[in-house]
């Protein structure tokens, strides 16, 4: 029997959808190490399959950085408008922005960079995630870089 605290730290750690995770835990047996990997293994079959579905909605983000030398803008489509208007969707536009203002595309390109907060993960690798967690494709449509 899974726990309700062991479904809660699976969603909490990986921030996959809460039937993602009951079902990587009943894979698991209740293991939280192995239902992290099944949720890994199941995500990316998951992100597979949303490559597919049309991203109609999105943000428009931007950042100037202190000095006012630098300057980007990211345009950030998602399947629905719900997804669109949510905090965390307009995190990971404004977190685009950062990445584009600290490593220029130009160098490295977007998706394949290091992710500046954890090197450990490319952008590609972010954007994923945030795949996962919403449910929806989500497509970096344009960015712009601007520095003096």
């Amino acid at each position: 029997m899974i726990s309700t605290d062991q479904l809660k730290q699976l969603r909490e750690e990986t921030g996959a959808p809460i039937s993602l995770c009951k079902e990587a835990l009943e894979q698991a047996g209740g293991n939280l190490k192995t239902a992290k990997q099944i949720v890994e293994k199941l995500g990316r079959e998951f992100y597979q399959k949303k490559l597919k579905k049309e991203t109609k909605q999105g943000v428009i983000e931007s950042y100037i950085h202190p000095g006012q030398k630098i300057g980007t803008m990211v345009e950030l489509h998602c399947e629905s408008d719900f997804v669109a208007r949510s905090e965390e969707f307009r995190k990971l536009a404004h977190e685009l922005c950062l990445q584009i203002a600290a490593i220029s595309p130009e160098e490295i390109p977007l998706l394949e960079q290091p992710w500046i907060r954890d090197e450990t993960k490319k952008i590609k690798d972010l954007v994923n995630e945030y795949i996962t967690k919403f449910g929806e494709n989500i497509v970096i449509e344009k960015f712009f870089r601007c520095e003096i």
